[in-house]
């Protein structure tokens, strides 16, 4: 071939390769989803346990979204365990989170397990609040709840599917979910998948069901292009894939903002590029004015209320290992327990302690933050055998971080990883003797256990075991239950005694140990 036809040739296959990397240039969209998930309430910038710097604020995270929205179209996302936690929030029901979320622009949310706690009414209240799509597709019995929503971004159509986890009536006090039933994840959103069908370009499942259950629902159900998970507080630097399908959580309260890009071609995801951006006041310096103000009103009438200095902490209260292993301020509450109802051990879920306290100063507010559910206590006659049970169900759910880790008193045991589920207890001691399976200990826990709360249906078993169990207009009645005080929260329980004793300084003292 001649060098004119040669130069012909790679001439127009040049100007093809440049003609087709021009059309799909042309065609390429490039969208971005911001991402929250487990807010809790957390709203001002505060020191984690160990870090004397100021982290998280959600009028700096507003900032910081409003700056990364402005580059590319995009969407802003929330993953559930959005209105309850902190006393910022927990004090008005979780109104002042939905007012924030407004402010922000959120384009949908879906519940959280912890969504549930003041109650199906007021859940229905703030979902009507919202100026965005509220999801549950597997729920029933809600009819405010949107299974999902659809959402232009940038020419390519996202069906955004939600879903919470199907542990949710274990998770709550049962009360708040009566009536309602939570359908199988997979299933639902396969049907969900099937509904928009030629409706949306990409499916988006907005999901609280935890970190390594997003991972199977990727293994078994296809079609599922991004997942934007919570519930496990899982702290994902980069998104990993599953199949075909893109995973990523962004931590917790607020601490971080998730960042997903995406390019989509003809319907589809050719490349995705993740990032968790630090919130903090250091680093963005000026938060969003209107959220700051959100922020500071509810933050003074909280302050008015529970700003009073009640006792001092003459060390950092630990509620952040809670799930893991034996704390000082695990034991501080587990002794009060056991002390106001007179029972001779205590038993509670680590999950149930929500936030640390620092050194110094402790007010009522602090205390409302560590203890921030509608609980009281009561005391159950269990056997040894129980007793046990309900420790090696505690400990059933360590490697996953599950709130049901006991915080105890009153009783020791040790215990090994290497032993599977259920045979990981080994030796348990009740006031420094050696437990015995037949004798009947009186043993202190909260309500949302002994209702079978976390899965602990050891203390609802044994309230039911006794001869003279009844429901009597609404009220349980069982010789096994030696005391409850209804009439109290746990938590003004809890300020009492700061109140008491003034100088708090709890540690750890080998209640729970691990073997090899």
């Amino acid at each position: 071939m001649k060098r004119s036809g040669i130069a012909a040739v790679a001439s127009f296959a040049f100007t093809v390769f440049f003609f087709f990397s021009f059309l799909a240039f042309v065609n390429a969209q490039e969208i971005r989803i911001l991402h929250v998930n487990d807010f809790h309430g957390f709203a001002e910038d505060h020191k984690r346990l160990g870090s004397d710097a100021p982290q998280g604020g959600i009028a700096y995270l507003a900032a910081l979204a409003g700056q990364l929205r402005q580059e590319k179209p995009s969407v802003l996302l929330a993953a559930g365990d959005m209105i309850q936690g902190n006393t910022w929030a927990n004090l008005f029901e979780g109104r002042p989170s939905i007012e924030v979320m407004n402010a922000m622009g959120f384009d949908a949310m879906t519940v959280g397990n912890h969504e549930f706690d003041f109650g199906k009414a007021v859940l229905v209240k703030r979902v009507q609040e919202a100026k965005f799509p509220v999801l549950g597709a597997n729920i029933e019995g809600l009819d405010s709840l949107k299974p999902y929503t659809i959402k232009e971004v940038g020419g390519v159509r996202l069906g955004i599917i939600g879903i919470v986890t199907e542990d949710t009536p274990s998770a709550t006090h049962p009360d708040n979910v009566e009536g309602l039933r939570f359908l199988p994840v997979a299933k639902t959103v396969e049907r969900c998948i099937g509904e928009l069908k030629g409706r949306a370009d990409i499916i988006v499942v907005l999901s609280h069901i935890g970190y390594n259950a997003d991972m199977a629902l990727a293994n078994s159900v296809k079609g599922i292009d991004v997942i934007v998970g919570g519930h496990s507080h899982t702290k994902t630097g980069k998104h990993i894939v599953v199949g075909n399908t893109i995973i990523v959580q962004a931590w917790e309260h607020g601490l971080v903002l998730g960042v997903l890009d995406l390019t989509v071609e003809d319907g589809k995801i050719v490349n995705a590029v993740s990032r968790l951006e630090e919130v903090s006041p250091q680093k963005i310096k000026k938060p969003r004015e209107d959220v700051a103000r959100i922020v500071d009103e509810y933050t003074r009438q909280v302050n008015e209320v529970m700003g009073r200095v009640i006792g001092k902490a003459s060390v950092d209260l630990d509620g952040e290992n809670v799930r893991v292993r034996e704390t000082n301020l695990g034991n501080f509450i587990a002794d009060i327990f056991k002390k106001e109802s007179g029972a001779d051990a205590t038993i509670i879920n680590g999950g149930g302690i929500r936030a640390s306290i620092k050194k110094g100063g402790i007010n009522i507010k602090s205390i409302y933050s560590v203890l921030p559910f509608n609980n009281y206590i009561v005391a159950i006659k269990l056997t040894g055998k129980q007793v046990k049970d309900a420790l090696e169900y505690g400990l059933s759910g360590i490697e996953a971080k599950e709130g049901r880790f006991p915080q105890v008193a009153g009783l020791s045991f040790t215990y090994s990883t290497k032993q599977p589920a259920g045979s990981r207890i080994k030796d348990v001691f009740v006031n420094g003797k050696s437990i015995d399976p037949e004798k009947q200990y009186v043993v202190a826990t909260n309500d949302f256990l002994a209702a079978g709360g976390d899965g602990y249906q050891v203390f609802r078993e044994a309230i039911r075991q006794s001869q003279d169990f009844a429901i009597i207009g609404g009220t349980i009645k069982s010789g096994n239950i030696v005391y409850n005080d209804a009439g109290r929260w746990l938590r003004d329980v809890v300020v009492k005694a700061v109140e008491e004793k003034k100088n708090i300084s709890p540690s750890v003292e080998g209640r729970i140990r691990e073997s090899n």
